[in-house]
């Protein structure tokens, strides 16, 4: 018969093994709830990524407008001389003709450049930024002197949680539309990160470019943000929108979308036209 000394011991070593199991239990479980969390929010950051692309065909403004040409398939372009090397696209023409931007060498990095969105609904005032993004405010410069974004409308607008843009600068209309040139890309580095790591917020106010996903593929589609918006940081940064076109934006989102692509992303209800683009100085 066991004396109470190893009924005591007996009883210890069965509470130490429940202690452990249970520890192990719930070790498993935080470690099933950080991988649920981290797999939900990457496919959260893959879906607003996948929002702000170029596009073509039915697809309009949400994804690559086109795989990556073989050199061997596509013809090789102009690219300019200077430190932008702004690239000729043979593949994908020009929506409207406006030829190559200049390419000083070097590139102005300071100073900044108004531009004014004259649209149907309301004046919307950019401040374009030449240290944020030297190459991108050159080659919107460019456009606007052009008259390219002229006559044209702004054909996307997202509503979502996370992503809350207007996005323009394709002739078309339909987001497939380009300059006839790509130009490098601007990664912004001083956005404030997310939790995971994989994204930025894109505060509200900054004007961004668009691109087809592929690296250095912008052209000339753009996006106001007019709220915070959670994206990778993959679009350069090229300035801010003044206060009285946040006003323009903020009616135009409040409209809301058509979800022609999905809810919360189409075409703005209150469509934006824009009638001019000028360069003030």
């Amino acid at each position: 018969m066991p004396s109470n000394e190893q009924r005591r011991q007996a009883a210890k070593r069965k509470l130490e093994r429940q202690l452990t199991r249970r520890a192990e239990r719930a070790k498993r479980r935080r470690r099933i709830g950080v991988s649920v969390t981290i797999v939900l929010t990457l496919l959260v950051v893959g879906g607003v990524y996948y929002l702000v692309t170029r596009t073509g065909g039915e697809d309009a403004a949400a994804a690559a407008n086109s795989t990556s040409p073989t050199p061997s398939s596509t013809p090789a372009g102009k690219t300019t001389e200077g430190p932008c090397k702004y690239a000729e696209t043979p593949q994908e023409p020009a929506a409207k003709e406006a030829g190559l931007p200049d390419d000083p060498d070097p590139t102005p990095n300071s100073g900044t450049t108004q531009v004014t969105l004259k649209t149907d609904q309301g004046d919307i005032g950019l401040v374009l930024d030449r240290a944020k993004a030297p190459c991108t405010v050159q080659s919107m410069v460019h456009l606007a002197q052009k008259q390219y974004f002229d006559n044209t409308t702004c054909h996307r607008l997202t509503t979502s949680d996370v992503l809350k843009v207007l996005q323009c600068g394709d002739p078309t209309g339909q987001g497939s539309g380009g300059p006839g040139y790509v130009i490098p890309d601007e990664n912004p580095t001083d956005l404030k990160p997310d939790a995971t790591g994989q994204a930025v917020t894109y505060p509200r106010g900054v004007v961004a470019m668009a691109n087809t996903g592929q690296p250095n593929s912008g052209g000339s589609q753009f996006f106001l943000v007019y709220g915070d918006s959670t994206l990778p940081p993959n679009y350069a940064v090229f300035g801010t929108v003044d206060q009285a076109g946040l006003g323009v934006l903020d009616k135009v989102a409040a409209a809301g979308s058509d979800n022609s692509r999905s809810e919360g992303d189409g075409a703005p209800k209150t469509p934006v036209h824009i009638q001019q683009a000028t360069v003030l100085n």
